[in-house]
């Protein structure tokens, strides 16, 4: 199974503006990124996909200079540009892992993807995700090439066009919707933010880069959980936007987000 990955990266956040260049341990928190992801052993080709925005050269500057394939496309549009650039390199299968996870750890994509090659005829689209058990931060999404072709063709809302896979997994009767939850039975979903959308997230992030970066590359969930649980200072740095994801903007639009999993702010 030809398997590619896609990281969507661009610079233009309007939260927090060029995070995925702000630095971590030396390089910038998209090469961290791709580095994470490229310890996976099934993640197959990795494509960087971002827009034709002139603030966005930096971003293939990026890609160059790490010898990382990209693709360039629509602004808005995600799934546009999640399905072009699994086209262009010829995908069996895709995986969504948005950029905003530095501290993803390459063992539950493995994880992931693993359960959808092993299911492959019995579910069209699985992540960890519906629902999320892991702390967010670790977001992966897998779906066939013809699945996500079919909603290339199909959606229409613009939360289905901007965040790529809605259309699937808001549409069980049309499509076979496989989810991975954390093997320990724990949900730390709305209780642990190892993702980047704030200032104080950035400063979580760094510090937990700062604390164990050097020490291991290779840190995990279970290494950060070590951390926390040693140093409980540092969770409290981003707590207050544990929760907060873009489904607060959706909920009378979204079928299967309830409000438990979300927070407003």
């Amino acid at each position: 199974m030809n398997i590619v990955t896609v990281i969507q990266a661009r610079t233009g956040s309007s939260r927090l503006p060029n995070k995925v260049l702000l630095p971590l341990s030396g390089k910038s928190l998209l090469e961290r990124m791709v580095e994470r992801v490229k310890w996976s052993e099934l993640v197959g080709k990795i494509v960087v996909a971002t827009t034709e925005e002139e603030s966005d050269n930096i971003i293939e500057e990026i890609c160059i200079k790490n010898n990382l394939l990209l693709y360039r496309g629509n602004t808005e549009d995600l799934l546009d540009r999640h399905y072009q650039a699994a086209k262009l390199f010829n995908a069996e299968a895709v995986v969504k892992i948005p950029s905003d996870c530095p501290l993803i750890d390459f063992r539950i994509i493995d994880k992931v993807i693993s359960y959808f090659i092993e299911n492959s005829d019995k579910y069209d689209f699985v992540s960890n995700l519906h629902p999320a058990t892991y702390p967010d931060g670790n977001d992966v999404e897998i779906m066939h090439f013809d699945v996500l072709e079919y909603a290339w063709k199909n959606a229409n809302r613009k939360l289905e066009r901007e965040h790529t896979t809605p259309y699937i997994w808001e549409n069980p009767d049309k499509f076979r919707i496989g989810n991975v939850e954390w093997e320990t039975g724990l949900n730390y979903s709305m209780t642990h933010r190892f993702t980047i959308d704030y200032p104080e997230d950035y400063e979580f992030i760094k510090l937990v880069y700062d604390e164990l970066y050097f020490k291991n590359p290779r840190f995990g969930l279970i290494d950060i959980l070590d951390l926390l649980e040693s140093k409980p200072e540092l969770k409290t740095i981003n707590e207050k936007y544990n929760g907060v994801n873009w489904y607060r903007n959706h909920l009378d639009e979204l079928k299967t987000i309830t409000p438990d999993q979300t927070k407003i702010i």
